[in-house]
């Protein structure tokens, strides 16, 4: 399957395509409403960092994963040797109908919505945004029209990421490579800004009002789903295993170099933010950064680091589009999907029709959804795949106990152990919490629900491509059999 593309991503590159997934958006937005879940500083420092240990445990699960089945796919492809086709099928349906296409969205609507701070793009007055509503029975309402201009920049920067990647690999990797280098220092400088202004206090590190104990545990998961949206990215490193030059070292050392810087980042910006907002005026804030950068320098300084972020949301964007459509590439090609969506580029050499595909879908989630819908949606169905996936490693070793083994994760069986456990109970309450905001009229939508049916709807897909297909399949593994 692999074979197909070529081995063009090295050590540097894939940690890039780690830190330039992860990095570039949800830290720039998502941590105002965590903060206003949370109502203080020490939870707020303590949620990123258990979030960002938990993402570090199933990078480290997955990097064994990864070593020992390089090839192009990551989950779709571990999923398949781990359960068998049916599992991986809804996997790689999940992974393009909700949780790579939607995590594209989620990115290109921050990217957007920061460039909207000195676009000033056009709106949709509220009475037209509320007359044109989709109602899905028993799941929400979607509001096409809201943020209309927001959503417009959005769809065109999917598309122009897309016709980059599509024409080459190498220019999509160099864009990476560049834009996370870019990345990093700009998050460097504003941090290192915002504390060296002198315009915030330690005090906000530490005054807080807390919630009640009896909302505690909800905020906390609900603040958790924030913080797992702004780490997840991890996994893909794996989408593109089968190019990768020496999977067996290079995919764990990028996961655990690049994880690692993540968090480090993720800490030191929140801390940054805490400096000169106050836990209630970073609650309050849409433009987090932005508004960070206003109180500590100035409307001048916070019009850069807007550009700024833009630039650095770019490269989360590019990473993501280049990265999660090769699931849906690696079930074409394995005939477990639509068969042209395996189709390579002859001219180009990069996975066009899966890349288009993708491009397609994700422009129809800006359209009709919102940022903080799809991020939900997106992390919720995630979780799901990353408890099972830890799951199959008992399974894995079990089916190579006999084959030597390039990479193990360290602490089997009690690290997979404690990462079901924690994924079961993240799950069960992000369900439980859904429901109660949706019929307290808190959120339009039970996100959680969605992502559920979008990811069940291909169920009576799969008996139809298996029907499809599974002649031309036994064909062929029989004339590989005989020859």
């Amino acid at each position: 399957m692999s074979s197909f593309l070529t081995k063009k991503i090295g050590f540097w590159s894939a940690t890039s395509i780690i830190a330039g997934s992860i990095i570039g958006s949800a830290v720039f937005i998502k941590p105002s409403s965590m903060a206003a879940q949370l109502g203080s500083p020490v939870w707020l420092a303590v949620v990123w960092l258990i979030a960002g240990l938990f993402s570090l445990c199933g990078a480290l699960i997955y990097a064994e994963l990864g070593a020992a089945i390089p090839e192009t796919g990551g989950i779709y492809v571990f999923f398949r040797k781990m359960f068998g086709n049916f599992t991986a099928f809804i996997y790689g349906w999940a992974a393009f109908a909700v949780i790579n296409t939607a995590a594209v969205a989620a990115i290109s609507f921050v990217c957007a919505r920061y460039a909207d701070y000195f676009l000033h793009l056009p709106q949709a007055d509220s009475g037209l945004v509320n007359s044109f509503k989709l109602h899905i029975p028993f799941i929400g309402d979607l509001f096409p029209l809201q943020d209309i201009g927001v959503k417009a920049i959005a769809v065109l920067l999917v598309l122009l990421f897309t016709w980059i990647n599509y024409r080459s690999v190498n220019a999509g990797n160099k864009f990476q490579l560049l834009s996370t280098i870019v990345k990093i220092i700009v998050i460097a400088a504003l941090a290192i800004g915002l504390f060296l202004s002198g315009n915030g206090s330690t005090s906000n590190f530490y005054h807080s009002a807390m919630p009640s104990p009896a909302n505690m545990v909800s905020a906390f998961v609900v603040a958790m789903t924030g913080a797992f949206y702004a780490y997840d990215g991890w996994v893909n490193i794996t989408f593109v295993a089968g190019e990768i030059k020496q999977p067996q070292t290079n995919i764990p050392r990028s996961l655990l170099t690049g994880m690692v810087i993540c968090i480090i980042t993720y800490l030191l910006v929140n801390q940054a933010y805490l400096y000169v907002l106050p836990i209630d005026k970073m609650a309050a804030s849409s433009l987090v950064a932005v508004d960070a950068i206003e109180a500590a320098w100035g409307h001048t300084g916070s019009t850069v680091v807007a550009v700024l972020i833009v630039v650095c949301t770019l490269g989360a964007l590019n990473g993501n589009l280049m990265s999660t459509c090769r699931v849906t590439y690696a079930m074409g090609q394995d005939r477990n999907f639509f068969s042209w969506a395996g189709k390579t580029n002859p001219k180009y050499l990069t996975p066009g029709h899966a890349l288009w595909l993708h491009a397609a879908w994700t422009c129809l989630f800006i359209i009709s959804g919102s940022f903080d819908m799809l991020a939900d949606m997106f992390v919720f169905v995630t979780w799901i795949a990353y408890g099972l996936g830890a799951t199959g490693i008992f399974i894995l070793r079990r089916k190579m106990k006999n084959i030597a083994q390039p990479y193990k994760s360290p602490g089997y069986p009690w690290l997979p152990l404690l990462f079901i456990l924690f994924s079961s109970f993240y799950l069960i309450i992000t369900v439980w919490n859904d429901v109660s905001n949706y019929i307290n009229h808190r959120q339009p939508v039970i996100n959680s629900l969605l992502g559920l049916v979008l990811t069940a709807a291909g169920i009576p897909l799969f008996f139809y491509l298996r029907k499809k297909y599974n002649p031309i399949s036994k064909e062929r593994s029989s004339s590989q059999t005989s020859s």
